[in-house]
C-alpha cells in the first residue's frame, strides 16, 4: 500500500501514534509484549516503510549499523555478516558492510563515513592491538563494538570486546595432537601482529609447556615474522608453509594452523610435497568454516559458536547506541569446541 503513514499503523494497530514511533526508533524496553506484536502485524499487513530521512532528523542516527572486517574472501567472515545481519534486521536494523584488510587507516576512514552518515554503532573485526585510529569518532559519539579481540590497554572506555578464549581454543587443538603422540608439532600463522593471533599462539606455547616438552619441540614456521597476513591470501601462505616445513630436513608430523583457510592451504601443501594428511601429517585448523567439513579429508579444527557471537555483538552495540554505557571496557568470551575429524591421527611408525 503506497503513503502509508504512521497514523494508519497507529488506527490499525489500536495504539497511539507515538507507540508506533517508540518500536520504530528502537524504544521498547518497556512495551508489553502483546503491543509489540500488534504494531508490528500492523505494518506487515499494511506494508508500511519509515522515511529513513524523517527518522534521521528526530533521533540523529538510522536504523543501520556498519561491519567492518578484514576480508570476507575468508568464509568465517561472510559467515559472520550473515549472522549479524539476520539479526540486526530481526530487529529493524539494516547493515553496511566494508572491507578494512586490517588497515589502520582504512578502518578510521570507514568509521568516520559511517558516523558522518548517521550510523551510529560499528562492529570492527580487525583484532589490532591499537584502537587508538578510530578512538576520536568513538569519543565524538560512535558506538563500537571490537570483535574477536580482548580489552587491551588504552581503548576507549566504551568500547566491548566480544569473542572466543583463543588462547583455550588453540590450547585444545594442541592438546588433542598431543594425546595422539606428537611430539613435533608446526605452528603456522604469518605475522602475528594482531590480539586474537596472538592469543592462539599463547594457547600453543602453553599447552607445549603442560606437557613438558622443550621449547624446541613447537616449530613456528619461519616466515611467521616477516610475511604478512592477509585474508586474501591465508590459503596461500598455509601451502607454502607446509612444503617448506614438510621437505625440510625434520619435519613436524602435525601441525596448527591459524585458521581453516590456512589449514586447508597446508592440506594442498602437504598433498604436492607428496605426504598423505592424516596418515603422514597431521593438521588442525581454526574457526571451523562451512568448507572445514567439505575438504579432503575433513578437518579437524577449532568451533567458534559465530551465530551466538552474532547475536551478543548486535545486543551490546544496540544498548551502547541507546545510550546505555554501562558495561563497557571489558571482554565478553564465547567458549571454542574442539571438531574432530579425520585431518588428524596418530603420528606415522619409525622405520624399523
Amino acid at each position: 500500500m503506497a503513503g502509508v503513514t504512521i497514523y494508519q499503523v497507529a488506527r490499525e494497530a489500536g495504539v497511539s501514534p507515538s507507540t508506533v514511533s517508540n518500536l520504530l526508533n528502537g524504544r521498547t524496553g518497556k512495551m508489553q509484549p502483546e503491543t509489540r506484536s500488534r504494531v508490528e502485524s500492523a505494518i506487515r499487513r499494511l506494508g508500511y516503510r519509515p522515511n529513513r530521512a524523517a527518522q534521521q532528523l528526530r533521533t540523529g542516527r538510522i536504523q543501520m549499523l556498519g561491519l567492518i572486517v578484514p576480508s570476507v574472501a575468508n568464509p568465517f567472515w561472510g559467515t559472520f555478516a550473515r549472522h549479524l545481519e539476520a539479526v540486526a534486521m530481526a530487529e529493524g536494523f539494516y547493515m553496511l558492510l566494508c572491507n578494512s584488510e586490517r588497515d589502520p587507516d582504512r578502518e578510521r576512514r570507514y568509521a568516520e563515513e559511517l558516523w558522518g552518515d548517521g550510523i551510529g554503532g560499528v562492529v570492527l573485526c580487525s583484532s589490532l592491538p591499537s584502537l587508538d585510529h578510530v578512538k576520536p569518532t568513538v569519543e565524538a559519539g560512535l558506538g563500537l563494538v571490537a570483535f574477536d579481540r580482548t580489552a587491551q590497554p588504552g581503548d576507549p572506555y566504551s568500547v566491548v570486546n566480544i569473542g572466543t578464549d583463543n588462547v583455550l581454543g588453540m590450547r585444545l587443538a594442541t592438546e588433542h595432537l598431543l594425546e595422539l603422540g606428537h611430539t613435533r608439532l608446526a605452528f603456522v600463522s604469518g605475522s602475528i601482529g594482531s590480539v586474537n593471533r596472538a592469543e592462539r599462539y599463547s594457547g600453543f606455547r602453553q599447552a607445549l609447556e603442560a606437557a613438558g616438552l622443550p621449547r624446541s619441540a613447537g616449530i613456528v614456521w619461519s616466515g611467521a615474522d616477516t610475511v604478512d597476513f592477509d585474508d586474501r591470501d591465508t590459503a596461500e601462505l598455509g601451502r607454502a608453509a607446509a612444503r617448506e616445513l614438510l621437505l625440510g630436513p625434520h619435519p613436524p608430523t602435525a601441525i596448527v594452523a591459524i585458521n581453516d583457510m590456512c589449514a586447508i592451504g597446508v592440506v594442498a601443501g602437504a598433498r604436492e610435497a607428496g605426504l598423505v594428511v592424516g596418515r603422514d601429517v597431521s593438521v588442525v585448523g581454526y574457526d571451523d568454516i562451512i568448507l572445514a567439513s567439505m575438504a579432503m579429508p575433513a578437518l579437524t579444527t577449532v568451533r567458534q559458536p559465530v551465530e551466538e557471537m552474532a547475536a551478543t555483538a548486535f545486543a551490546r552495540l544496540r544498548k551502547i547506541m541507546d545510550g546505555d554505557r554501562g558495561e563497557t571496557g571489558h571482554s565478553i568470551l564465547h567458549r571454542p569446541t574442539l571438531v574432530v575429524r579425520s585431518s588428524t591421527a596418530p603420528p606415522p611408525a619409525a622405520p624399523g
